[in-house]
């Protein structure tokens, strides 16, 4: 299986603010930048709680009629009508034996906590990060602590009008 990461930071290496709060990012995702191409080559998403949480205030909801695993333990507010959600639980390894034997080919990771725990078990492959050009100074970070140094391949780096720079990645 395939996972993957399309994520925006601020350009100090946030993802969200330390209360959760994506002010910073552009208004709607700002200018096409290749969100829609990357969320045609995915079959589902696995999020975490939080992530799920803060996209429920979405207006629409962002993720369409892909299948969204959302990580928790616990029950889960109720989706949007039209969204499709099922809770799940596990460490990232069982996650991807359970969402590959459903046929599952390629998934989007996001979350901070849950990226973070993807990338520790090695389970990512590919990572597109979008720099908004701000700086927030403290917040929740894309990369945590790591027990190695993880190598990457760089396939590509594009920059967009309104200052965006999405640089792309394979994990080497």
């Amino acid at each position: 299986m395939k996972a993957s990461v399309f994520v925006g930071t601020s350009l100090d290496g946030f993802i969200a603010r330390v209360d959760g709060a994506l002010d910073f990012l552009p208004p709607g995702g700002g200018e096409p930048h290749g969100y829609d191409e990357f969320m045609a080559t995915v079959d589902a998403l696995v999020i975490g709680r939080n992530t799920y949480e803060t996209v429920l205030a979405f207006d629409p909801w962002p993720y369409g009629k892909k299948r969204v695993f959302v990580l928790t333990t616990g029950t889960l507010a109720a989706a949007p009508p039209g969204a499709i959600v099922e809770p799940m639980s596990g460490d990232p390894n069982d996650i991807v034996s359970q969402l590959s034997s459903r046929g599952i080919g390629h998934i989007y990771v996001d979350g901070g906590i849950t990226i973070q725990q993807f990338l520790q078990a090695g389970l990512i492959q590919r990572l597109i990060v979008t720099r908004v050009p701000v700086l927030i100074g403290s917040g929740i970070p894309l990369f945590g602590p790591l027990q190695q140094d993880v190598a990457l391949k760089h396939v590509a780096t594009r920059q967009y009008a309104s200052g965006l720079v999405q640089s792309e990645y394979d994990i080497a």
